[in-house]
This record gives C-alpha cells, structure tokens and sequence, in this order.
C-alpha cells in the first residue's frame, strides 16, 4: 500500500490529512494509478501541492506526457502553478504538441502567470495562436458557465434559423403550443419530445438545441444542415460524458469527440491548444468549430428564436437524399 487508502478527490484540497498521510509514509509519488502531486496540481489547494511538491523524488516528473505544472495551467489553477514554481517546476519544459507550460500560459486567461521573460528558444503563441486564443477567451467569457447534461444541438456556420429550418425540412411551432410545451416537456412522450428542438441566429451561423435530447447531433440532422458549411453537433451524454461530431458539406467526419476534455497525448500544437482553450467548456468548443460568436447561452439553453418540428425520420440512418 501507498499510505492513500481513503483518500478522495476531496482529499487534496485538506493540508493536515495530507500532511499526516505522508508524515505516516504515504509514498508521494504513488496513488494508485496516479500520481499525487498530478492530482492535487489539477483538484487540491496551493498548499496541499507546495507540501507535495516538497517531498516528490522530481517536481517535474512526467505522467501521461505532462508534467503537473501543465495540469495545473490546463485546468485554470494558477495558485497551484505559482506553488509548483516556486518549488522548482520548469515552465518551459516542452511536453504535448510542442507546447510548455509556461507558452500555453501565455494563451491563456492569466498570462502573466510567469512574470519573467521567456528562455531564448522557447516558442510562445504565435501571431495567428493569439487570435485563435483571444477569439477562444471571449467566446468562454461570453458563454459563461451554464448547466447543459442533457441537451443536443448543432452549432452551423453560414447560415441563418430560417434557412436551418427549411434544410431540416420542419415546421415552426406557433408560441402558444411551445410555451404549453416547455412548460413541462418531459410530460411529452419521448418519441414526440425528441422531433421538438429549437433554433436561433447567432454571429456566424445559428444553433439547432434540444436541451433533452440527442436529435439535432445525429448524422441525418447534421448532413442536412451542413450542405456547404459545415457545424459541430454536441450531445451532453449525462452517462458518458459529451460526445462530438463533426460534418463538412454535408458529410460526417469524426465523431466520439470528446469536446471540453483538455488535450490529448498525441494531440497536434493546433489540438492542445483547442484543448486548452476550451477545457471544461464543450459548447463554447462546439462553436468555435463553427466561427459562431454568440453574445450568451440563449441559443443553447433557450428561449429560442423559434421553436420547430422536425419531421419523424429515423435520425441515425444517411441516406443521399441531402438537403441543400
């Protein structure tokens, strides 16, 4: 054993049990599958991670290609992150994508993280990564934070609600059957409350949103309305976590994305930093994909511009007959 055994996620934000655990032997390189200093990095308090980050063999010890400065910037902790400096983190190591810590900083919400100049060599944002990373700040910012389990919807570029509306071939429904509607949608048989969903005009395009169900991410909806765009369909899997899909032109490409997850180990520079940019904010992702700007979470959450119907088709299954 380690010295972790009932230790929690809530765990690392307690300076006396974690004192106490490693004071006892708790090993403070090893909890389980992972490492504590990682851990408390990502979840704990800047004191909970100077104590740690006093007793590990290697302040900068990689586990799954990052160090736990890197996870401290990626999940938005910068009092942990000034505590890893201060105990010896390097900034500047480079890890995933070719990104260091200290660059990916500087593209993000505090970056004067590391007040000091960068080493000679070390490749911060370039001129096009600050204006993907200003965009990607004022969209979070904008959206702000807003609860979504639940919902579906398709974030489209280029086009407007009417026109998402005619490629879906729907029909509007009138305002006095959709207030009776949301009143309570979940009173609607599901067959009937997954062809209701709603659309709204924003900068750059429009979103489709269903906020309890899947409909407007599927293959078919997205292949109608991406017919010369294309649009990033999110379903907000309350089992699974948020699911992904991407459409140009009236094709599905990849999907079981993982939107809002951070970046991945093989992630490219472009993908860290999208993945950086967008953690734990998987809508604001699905409209960055799209060149969406909107000014608040109306169009995801509701109320909408118009509340539709869409016909009752099987949702999963392509066929050619795209909408244009």
């Amino acid at each position: 054993m380690t010295g972790w055994t009932g230790a929690t996620w809530d765990s690392w934000g307690h300076l006396g049990d974690i004192r106490a655990r490693l004071d006892a032997g708790a090993d403070p390189d090893t909890w389980g599958e992972f490492r504590p200093l990682h851990r408390a990095a990502t979840v704990g308090s800047p004191e909970v991670v100077a104590e740690l980050a006093g007793r590990v063999s290697d302040v900068n010890t990689l586990w799954n290609g990052t160090t736990a400065l890197w996870e401290a910037v990626v999940a938005g902790r910068p009092d942990n992150a000034r505590a890893l400096v201060a105990a010896g983190a390097d900034p500047w190591l480079p890890q995933l994508g070719g990104w260091s810590p200290g660059g990916l900083a500087l593209a993000g919400p505090v970056p004067d993280l590391f007040p000091f100049p960068v080493p000679d060599g070390q490749p911060g944002p370039t001129a096009a990564e600050q204006v993907t990373a200003r965009y990607g700040r004022q969209l979070v910012e904008a959206l702000g934070r807003f609860h979504f389990e639940g919902t579906g919807l398709a974030c489209v570029a280029g086009i407007d609600a009417a026109e998402a509306i005619r490629r879906l071939d729907a029909t509007p429904v009138d305002e006095e059957t959709a207030e009776d509607f949301l009143d309570n949608p979940y009173e609607v048989d599901a067959s009937e409350r997954m062809l209701v969903a709603g659309v709204t005009t924003v900068p750059g395009g429009c979103v489709v949103t269903q906020p309890w169900g899947y409909t407007p991410s599927t293959p078919v909806a997205m292949a109608r309305l991406t017919v010369g765009t294309r649009g990033y369909g999110l379903y907000a899997n309350a089992k699974s976590g948020n699911q992904g899909r991407i459409a140009r032109n009236g094709t599905n490409g990849a999907h079981g994305l993982h939107p809002g997850g951070g970046p991945h180990l093989d992630d490219s520079r472009e993908d860290v930093l999208t993945g950086y940019l967008y953690h734990g904010h998987a809508v604001a992702q699905a409209c960055a994909f799209a060149g969406l700007r909107p000014t608040d979470a109306r169009a995801v959450t509701g109320p909408a511009d118009t509340w539709i119907r869409l016909p009752d088709l099987d949702y999963w299954e392509l066929r050619s007959d795209r909408r244009g």
